[in-house]
């Protein structure tokens, strides 16, 4: 190989990690190569320089196809980014594409893989600059857009390489087959097994978590032999196209063509998304968003192997705890986290109206509220604190929706505005509480809907028995992305734990120390199930990745 990056210098550089990213997954412990602590990573200033030189300027990738300049994108923290993004015509870029992905195929399968992690490699090598651009796209506050948008993003990235790598090995690549005839010769064959791309891979992003929804799927489409075409969100572009400028650059230094990985960005109001989804070359589509969309992916694109992760209403059952403390402390940090802007934060806190058993007595279910709240305004009561944990509101949809709660049943804690001392055009909000009747069934229109950013409801039931049927009825016909429950009963455990199997969703059991229900880990915890409404696929496991390539046999006689 004549290219910058051979593939000796790729394998010295990136097998062991491979190899390591492989024993996590199987072995599901901790590990990261990824430190997620801001002070490992040099010149922050420097990276903060790089994304202020981006702003009001072109964002120039020379890709085929490029028609015009779009982009639309305005920061929750007040600032006009103004950057402008080639807008592709399908009929140009497309073919592009497409005649990039032979030469891509037959790499095989670990060139493949190292190529993806040299590109993450050096993804992590920017992750202060990619910090602010994730902060400035989806209102996340710096500590936690550096930390979700950067080494939790590009584990979830290395992950679905190492799953993708481990579905392509699983064959081998040549066999020899031989069939005794007793009496006569023996019948040979020579058998090659080649795993081939189904051809172009569409990621849609989304607002809230561009790289870290984005990651799983651009990866397993890019390490099993796809190309990759990345539709970002209009309002969160920069971090994808940060990307997609990096893996161009890689390929080409590696000796592959550039155009496997490209990017469309929409003019406004265009819905290039569902342009694109319908085109016959795109043949995996990878989606996270709302449910209509995702729900119009799966009916409507049916040359594509869909992916997608949609809406869900997570739920929380409280029977009883032995440390009341904890799980105050707890569930006040999930609610408030991103302003409660994740699709795994709880929304539906399930309470007997009778109360709960505690280390600390007897509460009753107006007792556990206001404690609740009690929790999160303590937890919020420092400007800069609240700041720190609640980021800024993506867009005003998510303000609508929080000034609307009131309305729907009692304000057990009211919302309240936060200034933010360097950005005095963030609209920054603390969570709203409200507190429902779960027997009222002009109720069920508020709580068994996804009530998307910081608003909960503590819905009162009759008994956990009810609280763990309204959970079932819950994921069967809403979906969850999480589940969680707090109990002092092996019964009620073993009960939460067969709903859930029965449903298929992720729980989580008496957290109340630093691991939360709306955090996920990669190389250990799957984000969703893919077997409840709320998404059709599981971040990360086999079958991510397992579609996203057949495997084409050619036999030849011995």
């Amino acid at each position: 190989m004549t290219a910058e990056l051979s593939t000796v210098l790729l394998v010295d550089r990136h097998r062991g990690t491979l190899d390591q990213a492989l024993e996590a997954v199987r072995t599901r412990a901790f590990w990261s190569p990824h430190p997620e602590h801001p002070k490992a990573y040099p010149d922050p200033e420097a990276g903060r320089a790089a994304f202020e030189a981006r702003l009001n300027a072109r964002f120039a990738l020379d890709q085929p196809g490029t028609d015009d300049w779009a982009g639309e994108e305005h920061s929750p923290y007040g600032i006009e980014l103004g950057i402008q993004y080639p807008h592709p015509d399908p009929d140009v870029l497309l073919p592009a594409m497409r005649s990039a992905v032979p030469a891509w195929r037959d790499a095989g399968p670990e060139a493949r893989a190292l190529v993806c992690l040299e590109i993450i490699a050096r993804i992590n090598a920017r992750t202060q600059e990619f910090a602010h651009a994730v902060m400035h796209t989806t209102g996340q506050a710096f500590t936690m857009a550096f930390q979700a948008g950067g080494p939790h993003a590009q584990d979830r990235g290395l992950e679905a390489v190492a799953y993708a790598y481990a579905e392509q090995v699983r064959t081998p690549q040549s066999a020899e087959w031989t069939k005794p005839q007793g009496k006569r010769d023996p019948i040979g064959l020579r058998k090659t097994f080649t795993a081939v791309p189904r051809g172009i891979g569409l990621v849609i992003g989304c607002n809230t978590f561009p790289t870290w929804n984005g990651y799983p799927g651009l990866f397993a489409s890019l390490a099993t032999g796809n190309a990759v075409l990345v539709k970002p969100h209009p309002r969160a572009v920069l971090p994808l196209a940060l990307t997609v400028e990096t893996a161009r650059e890689v390929l080409a230094e590696a000796g592959y063509p550039r155009d496997l990985v490209c990017l469309a960005v929409d003019r406004p109001g265009e819905g290039l998304a569902k342009t694109l989804a319908l085109r016959p070359e795109i043949r995996i589509i990878d989606y996270t968003g709302s449910t209509s969309f995702g729900d119009w992916l799966e009916s409507h694109a049916r040359q594509a192997q869909v992916y997608t992760e949609k809406a869900g209403v997570n739920t929380v059952v409280i029977d009883s705890t032995d440390d009341y403390r904890g799980m105050l402390a707890n569930l006040a940090f999930s609610l408030s986290l991103y302003s409660g802007q994740m699709c795994t934060t709880p929304q539906n806190l399930l309470i007997p109206r009778d109360g709960i058993s505690t280390d600390q007595g007897p509460r009753g279910y107006d007792e556990v509220v206001a404690d609740l709240a009690a929790a999160v305004d303590k937890l919020l009561g420092d400007d800069a604190r609240a700041n720190a944990l609640l980021g800024a509101l993506v867009n005003a949809d998510v303000k609508s929706r929080l000034d609307a709660a009131p309305g729907l049943g009692g304000v057990a804690l009211a919302s309240r505005s936060v200034a933010h001392p360097d950005f005095p055009h963030a609209t920054v909000r603390t969570p709203a509480l409200i507190s429902l009747d779960g027997a009222k069934p002009d109720a069920e229109s508020a709580y068994l809907s996804e009530c998307f950013g910081p608003v909960s409801f503590a819905v009162a039931v009759d008994s956990t028995a009810d609280a763990l049927e309204l959970l079932r009825r819950s994921i069967r016909d809403k979906g969850a992305m999480t589940v969680a429950g707090y109990t002092t009963s092996a019964q009620v455990e073993q009960d939460l734990e067969e709903v859930c199997f029965e449903e298929c969703a992720q729980l989580s059991l008496n957290l109340t120390g630093g691991v939360y229900v709306n955090q996920t880990a990669a190389f250990s915890d799957f984000h969703g199930s893919g077997g409840n409404p709320a998404a059709n696929a599981a971040l990360c496991d086999g079958a991510f990745v397992a579609n996203r390539f057949r495997v084409v046999e050619v036999r030849r006689p011995a």
